[in-house]
């Protein structure tokens, strides 16, 4: 029997310092980095998804980022496809795949082989559905779902229609849940290593807000005024990012800039709440907290250990 693919795994909430953990990991043990960001794939998309910097993706390679256009389809089914084959491509190497972000529902479907619902398209179903969400906003989709089936709605943001749409369409089709759909392999076919960071709320909190206030400051406004002048409908997936559809209604004149900054880092701290509600989950993380600064060199040391153990590798220090 082949030996199993190694795969080291990074998730957290926003904030919480997934990235620089990365690279210094990343180089000490031969890693290339795939991003596991539903959003970072997009391309114009910088500056509001937080994407590696182009020195540090010379760093370290990285993978998933800056790959579609912000009107081009993307779905977990997508990025489990991809990031398979580039683990494949990376362990062939001899180095080690990191998967970074903070998308649960992509990293997850990945680490344990998601089987996905191939239940067939209802386009009468669809357009009926997308006629409630014009007329009484995609909230009361959410909340059909959630009658249904709390576990997807509660990974769902209540804006993401599309998604919304197609969870009810499976379970309309097949009286099946979508979480019932996504079978999952017991454990992981990989030689897995999976690091969850974590923080005092209230620092999380605090360190999402500066985030945002530097976003704006580094033109996050007209990263998303460039969109718009493209043509990128508002209604787009992507465009439903966090940070570009609060600063819509700004760029339209509809709200102050105070609110959109303010809806920015409100949606972003649920968000964050979201994110480690999903993690918590995730039995195999093993977590480590960054609140103390000064416990940050101890963290890597351990984490060092922890995988110099695993994969009987020394490290690049």
């Amino acid at each position: 029997m082949p030996p199993k693919e190694k795969l080291v795994v990074i998730i957290g909430p926003t904030s919480v310092g997934k990235t620089a953990l990365s690279l210094t990991l990343a180089k000490r043990f031969h890693g290339e980095i795939i991003s596991g960001d539903s959003m970072q794939v997009y391309r114009q998309m910088d500056i509001g998804t937080a994407k590696a910097s182009e020195e540090e993706q010379r760093i370290v390679p990285h993978y998933m980022i800056d790959i579609l256009e912000p009107d081009e389809e993307f779905s977990v089914a997508h990025f489990q496809a991809e990031a398979s084959r580039l683990i494949t491509e990376i362990n062939q190497r001899g180095n080690i795949p990191f998967i970074v972000g903070g998308t649960g529902l992509y990293i997850q479907s990945v680490t344990h082989r998601y089987e996905f619902s191939e239940a067939s398209q209802d386009s009468e179903l669809r357009d009926r559905l997308q006629r409630l969400a014009d007329l009484e906003g995609s909230e009361v989709l959410h909340k059909r779902l959630a009658d249904f089936d709390p576990i997807t709605a509660e990974r769902l943001h209540p804006n993401d229609t599309k998604r919304l749409i197609r969870a009810i369409e499976i379970y309309e089709k097949t009286g099946m849940r979508m979480s019932d759909h996504q079978n999952r392999a017991a454990t992981s076919p990989f030689d897995l290593v999976m690091i969850g960071l974590t923080m005092d709320r209230a620092k999380l909190y605090e360190r999402i807000n500066h985030r945002v206030d530097l976003m704006i400051e580094a033109g996050l406004i007209e990263e998303v005024r460039q969109l718009l002048d493209k043509g990128y409908d508002p209604a787009l997936v992507s465009m439903q990012g966090l940070g570009y559809k609060e600063l819509i209604p700004y760029l339209y004149g509809e709200i102050t800039l105070e609110k959109a900054v303010n809806d920015i880092k409100q949606r972003t701290r649920h968000f964050a709440k979201r994110q480690l509600s999903w993690f918590r989950r995730m039995e195999e993380i093993q977590w480590f907290d960054l609140t103390d600064p000064n416990d940050y060199p101890q963290v890597i040391a351990t984490i060092t250990e922890l995988l110099e153990g695993k994969f009987h590798q020394t490290p690049n220090i």
